[in-house]
């Protein structure tokens, strides 16, 4: 009887072991299907970088564009879908006025020990209503900062589509911005702090060019900021100058990486570019990426600027640093390979 006993019990325990085996079996299958992560492997290129040479996932002639290589709706209306569950571009990409008033106490979004206080500058700046309310475009360009844009000749490609965004205050392949954005800290590196009379009539001129368009600030990041956005917001209002401010909601950039860490992307902190894709994702039908190429080397072994318009030197793969531009370069590459975007990184056609 004992006998029995412990041969029924043996019995059990193995029919339940088959189930949650077949189970856990599936369950990955469907994991695998949903994730941003696609299996396929790229190919492997050789790339020197800060001196010694690495293997990088990827290589330019894998971005090219074949006869087969078209946008997939389906995977795009996935992605949107699945990034507003973390944020709503149309809410997120600003504060409005109606969230503060003037003398309001704020705590840094990357330092919440350190707090700002609202000031009236400030405050008669920041947009009644969200610059992307209702807004829907089929084609975004969004145009990063890498040297791999110089003698690109995507300029007049760029300046063509529906919406474009530039991840820099600077305009120098082509001349169309409707979105861009300026981090604080390019008001230190090229303007000098706007301590001079030069410095900031040359701020003024680049200012005056986005021609009504909208200047997108992170300033409550962290505390080092805040005191080039105000000189940045006074001379905005001592000049009149016609330029639609935006600063990003408290929780964007959180949000954000929420999304990516969820996927499988150990991001540290998201770059601006990886924000703005992010975030088009909301509005534009079709997205375009340019200047994404975080390599001191092109695939041919020129030399690549790290950013097309100053001289900054930056250690791509240090630990160091807030971003992993290279582990987004090749997500976005993967991204493109399954047609949710395009990303171009050589000369446009016709250039």
């Amino acid at each position: 009887m004992q006998l029995k006993w412990k041969h029924w019990v043996i019995c059990t325990i193995s029919v339940l072991l088959i189930f949650y085996k077949s189970s856990d079996v599936g369950r990955n299958q469907v994991h695998q299907k949903t994730r941003l992560t696609w299996s396929s492997e790229p190919r492997i290129m050789r790339l020197m970088v800060n001196g010694s040479e690495k293997v990088v996932s990827g290589g330019l002639n894998d971005l090219d564009i074949g006869l087969e290589w078209k946008f997939n709706s389906t995977l795009i209306s996935m992605i949107r879908k699945d990034i507003l569950r973390f944020l709503d571009a149309e809410r997120d990409v600003s504060v409005i006025k109606s969230s503060f008033k003037p003398g309001d106490t704020i705590h840094y979004v990357l330092d919440r020990r350190r707090t700002f206080n609202v000031s009236q500058a400030l405050h008669s700046l920041i947009p009644e209503v969200s610059p992307l309310k209702n807004k829907s475009f089929k084609t975004c360009a969004v145009v990063g900062n890498s040297g791999i844009l110089l003698k690109s000749g995507c300029g007049k490609e760029i300046d063509n589509h529906s919406f474009v965004i530039r991840v820099s205050l600077f305009a120098d392949v082509g001349l169309r911005s409707d979105f861009t954005t300026m981090n604080p800290s390019v008001i230190q590196r090229v303007y000098g702090g706007l301590r001079e009379e030069d410095q900031q009539q040359s701020f003024i001129q680049r200012l005056q060019k986005l021609n009504n368009s909208t200047l997108w600030v992170p300033a409550f990041l962290v505390k080092g900021g805040m005191k080039y956005v105000d000189n940045v917001n006074k001379l905005i209002l001592q000049h009149k100058l016609n330029v639609h401010m935006a600063y990003p909601s408290l929780r964007l950039i959180h949000a954000v990486r929420g999304y990516w860490l969820t996927n499988k992307i150990h991001i540290k902190r998201p770059s601006t570019g990886l924000l703005m894709y992010t975030m088009a994702t909301r509005f534009c039908e079709q997205i375009y990426l340019y200047g994404f190429w975080p390599f001191p080397k092109d695939a041919l072994g020129n030399p690549v600027k790290y950013h097309y318009f100053d001289g900054l030197k930056y250690r791509y793969f240090s630990s160091a640093g807030p971003h992993r531009m290279p582990l987004e370069f090749k997500t976005l590459q993967n991204l493109h390979r399954n047609g949710a975007l395009k990303l171009t990184t050589s000369t446009c056609e016709g250039s």
